[in-house]
C-alpha cells in the first residue's frame, strides 16, 4: 500500500483531484457541442424542419442527460480519490500505477487510430463538398431542361434534400468507421450500422417522394406543352384531375415501404411488416379504380361525340342515358375494387356478400318507397316519357328537365329554381317537347273593332314570326273570337312551334301583334277608373275625374 505522507502529497492529490474533474467538465462540454451539431443537422432533414419544437425540446433533454452523467462522474471520482484519503493511499501514486500499468503498444494504437480518425474526418469533409458541387450543376442543369420553369421548386426542394441526405450518410459513415478504429465494443458499431440503416431507409423514402413531385411537375408541364388535337395527348386534360390523386398514392405507397422497412429492423414488432404490402395493394387497387372510372367516361362521351346528324329526339335520349352509364359504370367499379381490396387484406368476402343479401332483402321489406322510386325511374326511361332538356309540367312543379336519375328527376322552372321529384310521386305528366308544341296567344280588341281586318292583321304577324324565328314550324292560325269581355272581344292564336320553345315564341308573337295593331290603329282595350266624389251640402256638384 502507498502511503499519503506529507503535505506535498496531499497538495499533488487535490491538484490530480481538480485535473480530473476539470476534463469531466471539459468532455461534458464537447459532447454538449456534438449532441448540438447532430440535432441541428436532423432539424434541418425534410420533414422534421416543420417541426422545430421537437428539435429543442432533445436539446433540453441532451443537455440533462450530460449533466446528469458529469455530475455522477464527478461524485465518483470524489468518491474514490476520498476512499483512498481515507485509506491514507496516495491518489497520485494510484494514479500513476494504472497508467503505468497499460501496455505501450496501447498508447502508440490509439495515437494511430486519432490520426486515421482525423483523417477520415478531412477525407470525408472533402467529399461532402465536392458532391455539394456536383448535386448543384446538376440542379442547374435540372432546371434549364426544355426552358421547363413550373417544376424549378419541386428540383431544387430534391436537389437540397439529396444532398442533406449524402453529406449526413458520409458522416455517420465517418462515425462508424471511427468506432471501428478505435477498437469499441462491437455493439457499438453495430447499433451505429443500425442506425444508418434506418436513417437511409427513411430519408431516401423522402427523397423518392420528393422525386416523384418533381417528375409529376415536369410529366405534367411536358404533357401541357406538346398537347394538341392531332395526338393523343388530347385527352391529357380530361386525365389531368387524376394528377393530385396520383401524386398521393405514390406518396402513400413509399411511406409504406419505408415503414415496412423499418419494421423489419426491429425485432418485437417485425410481425407487423406483412401489412405493408397488402395496403400498398388496396392503394393501387383504389387508385386504378379512379382511372378505369375516368378512362370509361372519356369513352362514353367520345362515343356521344361522334354520333353524328342525330335527331331531336335521339339527342336527347343521348343526353340522359350518358349519365345514367357513368353512374352505373362507377357503381360497379368501386363496388369490384372493394371486393378486390378485401382479398388483398385476406379476407373472404363471400361471408359479407352473404350477409348483404340479407340485410338487402331487410331493408328491402321496409323501404318499399325507395324501391317504388326506383321501378318508376326505370319504366320513365324505358318508355321515354320525358328525356333530358324536355319541358314538363307535374302536380310537383313544371319545367325543363336537367336530370334523370334512377331515384329523382331535376326539373329547373322558369323562375329558376330546382326542383328535386321523387320518381315515385310523379303522377300525370305534361310533356311539351314530343314532336311539336302551341304557342298560346289570346288578345283582346274593342267591341267596334272590324274582325276581319284584325283577323288579317294577326296572319300577317304570323306569317313574319315563320320567316324571322326558326323555331316557328308552321304560320300561326286564328281560331277567332274567344269570348266576349266586359270591355273587350277576345280573340284567340295558336302557332306550331317546336317542342320547349312555346313561351318564347308566344312572347315574340305578342310583341309584333303589339306593334302591327298600333300600325293599323286596332285598340287594345285597358281598364278605366270613374272617380266621383260626393259634394257636401251646400257645395256646388263636381264633375267626375276619370282615370284612362
Amino acid at each position: 500500500m502507498i502511503q499519503l505522507e506529507g503535505i506535498e502529497s496531499l497538495t499533488r492529490a487535490l491538484i490530480l483531484l481538480g485535473g480530473e474533474l476539470a476534463a469531466i467538465v471539459v468532455g461534458c462540454i464537447v459532447l454538449n457541442q456534438i449532441a448540438r451539431l447532430v440535432l441541428g443537422r436532423l432539424g434541418a432533414l425534410p420533414g422534421m424542419a416543420d417541426h422545430p419544437e421537437r428539435i429543442a425540446t432533445a436539446r433540453r433533454r441532451a443537455r440533462f442527460l450530460l449533466i446528469f452523467a458529469a455530475l455522477l462522474l464527478c461524485l465518483g471520482v470524489l468518491a474514490l480519490n476520498g476512499y483512498w484519503v481515507f485509506r491514507q493511499t496516495d491518489p497520485y501514486v494510484q494514479t500513476r500505477e494504472w497508467i503505468d500499468a497499460i501496455p505501450p503498444d496501447f498508447w502508440v494504437g490509439l495515437a494511430l487510430a486519432v490520426a486515421k480518425v482525423i483523417g477520415l474526418v478531412i477525407a470525408g469533409r472533402i467529399v461532402i463538398r465536392l458532391l455539394q458541387r456536383v448535386l448543384t450543376n446538376l440542379m442547374v442543369k435540372a432546371k434549364a431542361f426544355e426552358g421547363i420553369r413550373a417544376n424549378d421548386e419541386s428540383i431544387e426542394v430534391f436537389f437540397t434534400s439529396l444532398t442533406a441526405i449524402l453529406s449526413n450518410s458520409i458522416k455517420f459513415l465517418v462515425v462508424i468507421a471511427a468506432a471501428r478504429l478505435l477498437s469499441l465494443p462491437e455493439v457499438v458499431a453495430g447499433y451505429l450500422l443500425t442506425g444508418l440503416y434506418i436513417y437511409l431507409v427513411v430519408t431516401i423514402g423522402l427523397l423518392v417522394v420528393k422525386a416523384v413531385a418533381a417528375i409529376v411537375d415536369s410529366l405534367d408541364a411536358l404533357s401541357k406543352k406538346y398537347s394538341s388535337p392531332e395526338n393523343w395527348l388530347r385527352y391529357y386534360e380530361r386525365l389531368s384531375i387524376l394528377i393530385p390523386l396520383f401524386r398521393r398514392c405514390l406518396e402513400y405507397v413509399i411511406y409504406l415501404a419505408v415503414a415496412t422497412l423499418v419494421v423489419l429492423q426491429l425485432n418485437f414488432i417485425e410481425h407487423f411488416a406483412v401489412f405493408g404490402p397488402r395496403l400498398t395493394q388496396v392503394i393501387g387497387i383504389f387508385f386504378i379504380s379512379r382511372v378505369i372510372i375516368e378512362i370509361g367516361n372519356i369513352v362514353i362521351d367520345r362515343f356521344q361525340q361522334e354520333q353524328k346528324n342525330l335527331t331531336e329526339k335521339e339527342r336527347k335520349q343521348r343526353l340522359t342515358l350518358v349519365p345514367l352509364m357513368k353512374s352505373a359504370m362507377k357503381y360497379v367499379v368501386y363496388f369490384s375494387a372493394i371486393l378486390l381490396a378485401l382479398n388483398a387484406m385476406n379476407f373472404n368476402p363471400a361471408p359479407l356478400l352473404a350477409g348483404a343479401g340479407i340485410i338487402g332483402i331487410v331493408v328491402g321489406l321496409g323501404a318499399q318507397p325507395l324501391i317504388n322510386d326506383l321501378v318508376s325511374g326505370l319504366f320513365i326511361l324505358f318508355e321515354s316519357l320525358y328525356l333530358v332538356g324536355d319541358y314538363i309540367e307535374t302536380g310537383q312543379g313544371r319545367g325543363v328537365v336537367e336530370s334523370i336519375d334512377i331515384r329523382t328527376t331535376r326539373l329547373r322552372d322558369p323562375g329558376g329554381q330546382q326542383h328535386i321529384l321523387r320518381n315515385g310521386q310523379i303522377g300525370d305528366i305534361i310533356n311539351f317537347s314530343k314532336r311539336y308544341t302551341y304557342a298560346e296567344v289570346e288578345v283582346g280588341v274593342a267591341y267596334d273593332t272590324d274582325l276581319d281586318h284584325a283577323y288579317a292583321v294577326l296572319e300577317e304577324a304570323g306569317r313574319q314570326i315563320r320567316q324571322n324565328n326558326p323555331d316557328v314550324l308552321e304560320p300561326m292560325k286564328v281560331l277567332g273570337l274567344q269570348n266576349f269581355g266586359e270591355s273587350e272581344l277576345l280573340l284567340r292564336t295558336i302557332t306550331r312551334v317546336k317542342p320547349g320553345c312555346h313561351q318564347q315564341v308566344a312572347r315574340d308573337l305578342r310583341k309584333l301583334i303589339k306593334e302591327a295593331f298600333d300600325r293599323e290603329g286596332i285598340e287594345i282595350p285597358f281598364a278605366r277608373r270613374v272617380l266621383i266624389f260626393k259634394p257636401e251640402s251646400g257645395e256646388a256638384p263636381l264633375a267626375p275625374l276619370r282615370n284612362d
